[in-house]
């Protein structure tokens, strides 16, 4: 008998439009899936399908019209905007496309910025081992490669010691050596952490590394498949 899946993220039927009248538009029309703890979860989907508008609402920073998103147990749309500020601050992480650092701060300060966010941050010195950037911990973003600035990133969502990571885009902005560099890193922070991903991404090959896919076109899910085949991050080819 198959082993039951146990769902650490949970959506039920979720709906968002914007806008009213004639000028009313339907983004999400009906979203249902769960996705267990521990999954890498790759999100695809042509430009305006909504993939944004999703991460946004799993991540509190968007309303539902309706239907309900459940991560670990507790229902997000009922919160309060207080218990949602404590809801990002407590299980997530948030790595974004275009890194968002703080200029002025260093490799390290970038990433000292989320971990008094923690009541249980991860060891900042392990994890700039970790992610290889202990050589440039004392650095401003202005002097390390984009590569070295997504780590920086990637640490600065890990060090709060997240049950989810989202991720918009995380090698979007990056060449094919430097996105395998960080597909690599993200394979392993999945192994050696345990915490749940969803990857919003254009780049198709992620699929094989993700125990989870999804694909949404016009609003719905056109895809929500499990990956029985996962192949290391080391050997896709786009």
């Amino acid at each position: 008998m198959a082993e039951e899946r146990r769902s650490f993220l949970s959506i039920r039927d979720l709906r968002k439009s914007y806008g009213e009248g004639e000028a009313r538009t339907e983004v999400l029309k009906g979203i249902t899936t769960d996705i267990e703890r521990g999954e890498i979860c790759v999100l695809f989907g042509p430009s305006g399908s909504g993939k944004s508008t999703f991460l946004n609402m799993v991540g509190g920073l968007e309303p539902a019209d309706s239907g309900s998103i459940s991560v670990g147990g507790t229902d997000i749309t009922n919160l309060s905007d207080r218990d949602l500020v404590e809801y990002r601050r407590r299980e997530l992480g948030f790595i974004f496309q275009f890194y968002n650092l703080v200029p002025d701060l260093t490799v390290r300060e970038n990433i000292e910025v989320s971990q008094c966010l923690s009541k249980d941050p991860l060891p900042i010195d392990d994890l700039l081992h970790s992610l290889g950037l202990w050589e440039h911990r004392g650095k401003f973003p202005n002097q390390v490669s984009g590569g070295q600035q997504q780590r920086c990133a990637i640490g600065r969502a890990l060090v709060k010691n997240p049950s989810l990571l989202l991720c918009d885009e995380p090698t979007g902005a990056l060449d094919y050596h430097t996105s395998k560099e960080i597909l690599e890193l993200m394979e392993r922070v999945n192994r050696e952490y345990g915490c749940t991903m969803v990857i919003v991404t254009h780049n198709d090959a992620i699929r094989h590394m993700s125990h989870h896919i999804l694909r949404l076109r016009d609003g719905r899910l056109s895809e929500d498949t499990l990956n029985e085949h996962l192949m290391p991050a080391r050997d896709l080819t786009w």
